[in-house]
């Protein structure tokens, strides 16, 4: 395996293997399958193109090949900034077809990220869009290449700046596809190796690098897909990044391609650009984040579409409150699934026969029966069912450590090879019901509250489209909870008024938000997640310019 990464112990890779976890087959191999079963179906459709199988695979082939002629060698890191696009799909499986390793940037990210991701994969390579509304990726590129003599290649979707290579110049093979699969044969990954490299997900720093193998990633999509039900029948609207795990795998667009579905590729977010595409392509599964969820509900556009060949609508990155999972269900008329999991591997995903109250209210079960999960005190002790504890998990395809990072590898992984997730969960059988991160709860002089507790009585609050509770500095009690909201058009509300509605719910005095925060927007992560962090730094100024004008 790549120096700087940690392997699974032989025991547990033997155990993987006779169970069937791993089939010792490369990401691009599992596509081949679905190709080789149907090779006239269609495989990816972005506007007006559309590519089949058998396309889709010959120009992943043509690439992969001249990829390596163009000097790219097996275990190469090379930093993947593409927007959603069909050029994103050919890139990344090109690129896992030679043993190439991509790190799956997102196109929001600027010069301070891309730097570390160059510097700390000491990547040899780097992919990205010419330009994306007012921002020309080719002027970083260059700068990224001036002070980083090991980046021998820039490759442009677009028109390519100086020194940096089309990759349109690429697509096409001057050789025979014959002769480029006889040569490509000669550069087949072994399954074992390190395939990608995600991001954590973590906003407080700059993210580790997650390396995912073939062996464990093919599973992750495999197993994620069968549970949620995809097949040949499957049109899956591609929305969020795909370069995040949620996007790409968990099922994701390899899931789609594991079991010969059908992967669009949406245009954008808003519902008048999501929802055309739905009736068009008729669409049946779509992946989405709480913020578009709370959008969609409430966009007028909503009736002037048809949308009934919606069968299942996903949100994952994080917990969406029960209140809207019941909406989603009402006024979609589909199917609702919840997908709780990380980049590191574990995966949760809510089954779609379960009964009501676990479909709106769990954060599902592992896919995998083999997924050792822990729940833990602050002591390290196991808690019993129906305890929160933090969340650590051991299986097939959660990573045993991150690339070339020991100082983060002590604090994240345990010595027999758990991963801390820093999750706060209750687990009741198999499910598991989530809290929030560990710094997503309130301490209110001892008092411990759940800001996803108090979240999901808020939504229900006629008057609010969102909610993001977070702690706020109090001199006091230590911290007291303060409740950002969305509120819907032409809407006004205070605090006095909400908490009387709470009260109405019948929860506990010292649960009550004793801040209220009107908002027009959530400020937003490149994977579509609010940032709670953003919201509690912008709280705690306030409250420490408040004091500072009392003092």
């Amino acid at each position: 395996m790549l120096k700087g990464c940690t392997p699974w112990p032989e025991e547990f890779a033997r155990i993987y293997r006779e169970k069937g976890y791993w089939q010792d087959i490369t990401l691009n191999e599992m596509v081949e399958k679905s190709a080789a079963s149907a090779p006239g179906a269609i495989a990816l459709v972005q506007g007006e193109e559309r590519l089949t199988y058998g396309q889709l695979v010959e120009r992943v082939d043509t690439l992969a090949y001249s990829l390596s002629k163009s000097g790219l060698r097996p275990l190469d890191r090379v930093v993947l900034q593409l927007p959603n696009s069909i050029d994103f799909v050919l890139a990344f499986l090109a690129l896992t077809r030679i043993g190439v390793i991509p790190v799956m940037a997102l196109p929001p990210h600027r010069a301070n990220e891309i730097r570390h991701f160059l510097g700390k994969s000491g990547a040899t390579g780097y992919f990205i869009p010419d330009r994306i509304k007012d921002f020309d990726f080719r002027d970083m590129a260059a700068e990224m290449r001036k002070e980083n003599p090991r980046l021998a290649h820039v490759f442009v979707s677009g028109e390519a700046g100086p020194g940096q290579t089309a990759l349109s110049s690429l697509m096409v093979g001057s050789d025979g596809i014959e002769q480029v699969r006889a040569e490509l044969a000669r550069l087949r990954p072994d399954p074992d190796e390190v395939a990608l490299m995600l991001l954590s997900g973590g906003t407080t720093a700059v993210p580790k690098l997650i390396p995912r193998t073939h062996n464990d990633y093919v599973f992750n999509a495999v197993a994620a897909g069968r549970v949620s039900r995809f097949s040949p029948r499957t049109v899956f609207l591609a929305i969020l990044p795909m370069g995040h795990n949620y996007n790409l795998a968990s099922p994701g667009i390899l899931a789609t391609f594991a079991h010969g579905g059908r992967v669009v590729i949406a245009p954008g977010t808003r519902a008048t650009e999501v929802f055309p595409v739905i009736e068009r392509e008729k669409v049946t599964v779509i992946p989405a984040a709480v913020p578009l969820v709370a959008t969609w509900l409430e966009a007028p556009e909503r009736a002037q579409y048809d949308l009934s060949s919606l069968a299942l609508i996903q949100n994952g990155g994080a917990r969406l409150q029960p209140e809207l999972r019941r909406r989603v269900k009402e006024r979609f008329c589909c199917q609702y699934q919840e997908d709780y999991g990380t980049a590191e591997g574990l995966i949760n995903l809510t089954r779609l026969d379960d009964p009501e109250e676990l479909i709106e209210n769990s954060s599902g079960k592992p896919i995998c029966d083999d997924d050792e999960i822990r729940i833990v005190d602050d002591a390290g002790n196991e808690v019993p069912d129906g305890t929160p504890g933090e969340l650590l998990v051991r299986g097939p395809y959660t990573i045993r450590g991150y690339y070339d990072n020991p100082e983060a590898n002590e604090k994240a992984f345990t010595a027999d090879g758990f991963y801390r997730m820093g999750d706060v969960v209750r687990k009741e059988g198999r499910y598991l019901f989530t809290e929030g991160r560990k710094k997503d709860l309130v301490n209110r002089g001892g008092e411990k509250i759940s800001c996803d507790e108090i979240e999901d009585h808020i939504l229900a609050h006629p008057k609010v489209r969102n909610t993001c509770v977070v702690a706020m500095p109090d001199p006091v009690f230590g911290e007291k909870a303060c409740a950002f909201v969305l509120l819907a058009g032409g809407e006004t509300l205070s605090l006095p008024e909400l908490c009387a509605f709470l009260l109405s719910r019948q929860i506990a005095k010292f649960k009550l938000p004793e801040r209220l925060e009107v908002l027009d927007a959530f400020p937003i992560s490149p994977a579509g997640k609010i940032l709670r962090r953003n919201l509690r730094e912008r709280i705690e100024a306030m409250v420490k310019a408040e004091l500072a004008e009392q003092a």
